[in-house]
């Protein structure tokens, strides 16, 4: 199949369909006698995993790495889990700090509003963020 339809069968563009190309997720595709990309079916499938790989978190760095290891007749999985944990931890961190940012949101919040903007030093920008 044609680029065009490849990219409307899979839902990625034809613009990202050559850019994995270029980086290695998709492989090079044969060429018909005109010159054209000739796809078969099987990178519709490759496409969906790595549009669902990303959907997870994975980077496209990552899912290349996936997809070399397949390519080389190796079994993924369990380098995937690992990459499925230590993506898990780090969206831990992350909530964690969010959470401490969403207090110190608040704290501001209920500052500000028991201040008077008559109140504001000229020489500062806005004394609702910065020092007390």
């Amino acid at each position: 199949m044609q680029i065009g339809e490849l990219a409307s069968r899979s839902g990625v563009s034809t613009k990202t369909i050559r850019y994995y190309e270029d980086i290695g997720l998709l492989p090079p595709p044969p060429r018909s006698p005109s010159g054209y990309r000739d796809h078969d079916t099987s990178t519709l499938d490759r496409l969906a995993f790595v549009r669902a790989a990303q959907a997870v978190g994975l980077s496209l760095g990552e899912i290349r790495g996936i997809v070399a290891l397949r390519d080389e007749g190796q079994t993924p999985c369990g380098h995937v889990l690992d990459l499925l944990r230590t993506r898990s931890a780090e969206l831990d961190r992350r909530i964690t700090e969010l959470r401490a940012l969403q207090g110190e949101l608040i704290r501001l919040v209920a500052r500000a509003e028991r201040l008077d903007p008559a109140d504001c030093d000229p020489a500062r920008i806005c004394h609702l963020v910065g020092p007390v």
